[in-house]
């Protein structure tokens, strides 16, 4: 089911029932409150609890595009050294977690299969190409949709590759400021959302988003009075450790 359908579908919620899930509900680095982060045991876990769409962060090492969030290794894995430092053969031999291995993104769509939204965080340069490519090519030859997948990031420079790559690709800009972006930049980059840290999101923001045509999503949100206090905010959804959180 596409971005823009499920968010349809979300809408039709009536906004007092925080329990029916009102709040589209993004799986931060997969279920990373129940199993080790950026793992496809997380992104399973997520699947199984119902999550409408799992956030995961890339690298490109080599011919690939790695799952993994710091641009180190020693935090979520046994490894040591730079992630886009290391052979890619490296990284495949670390254990992630639980015996998890590091990912790659093309395992993740796999896993997926259209089951839920899937949004890539771009983190590390020259991640933008190869991640508008690979989502061209599950849209020509695994049947998904363009809307199936939202392109994110910080760097606005990785934004304006894939737009220039695959312009139908949704691209959601990261940000960790209370300030909307220029008007000029997001037509030229065709903003679909933008993803602002918890602490930063108010409802002015959010009305002042929405009237110019942007989703809103926010991070981190995983306590309860967090997940009513961005409900009342209007804003579209979340990304969550834990994604039954919503729905209790």
């Amino acid at each position: 089911m596409v971005v823009e359908q499920m968010l349809r579908e979300v809408a039709k919620i009536p906004e007092t029932d925080l329990s029916a899930g009102r709040l589209f509900r993004f799986a931060h680095r997969g279920a990373s409150g129940r199993a080790p982060e950026n793992t496809l045991m997380a992104v399973e876990k997520a699947l199984a609890l119902g999550a409408d769409g799992i956030e995961i962060d890339v690298y490109a090492v080599e011919d690939e595009l790695v799952v993994i969030h710091d641009p180190r290794l020693e935090r979520t894995t046994n490894g040591r050294g730079r992630v886009m430092a290391s052979s890619l053969a490296y990284l495949r031999s670390l254990d992630a977690g639980q015996g998890q291995r590091i990912p790659f993104l093309r395992e993740v769509l796999d896993l997926v299969d259209r089951r839920a939204a899937v949004n890539v965080e771009l983190k590390g340069p020259g991640t933008a190409g190869p991640a508008a490519a690979l989502v061209q090519r599950y849209v020509k030859e695994r049947g998904w949709h363009f809307e199936d997948v939202i392109l994110s990031s910080f760097s606005r420079r990785e934004l304006a590759v894939a737009r220039d790559e695959a312009p139908r690709i949704p691209l959601g800009l990261l940000t960790r400021s209370p300030l909307l972006p220029a008007k000029r930049f997001q037509a030229e980059m065709n903003l679909f959302s933008i993803h602002i840290r918890l602490d930063r999101v108010s409802r002015r923001f959010t009305d002042a988003a929405h009237r110019r045509g942007l989703k809103v999503f926010v991070y981190t949100v995983n306590r309860e009075e967090d997940f009513r206090a961005v409900e009342d905010m209007g804003v579209d959804g979340v990304f969550t450790d834990f994604p039954m959180s919503v729905k209790g």
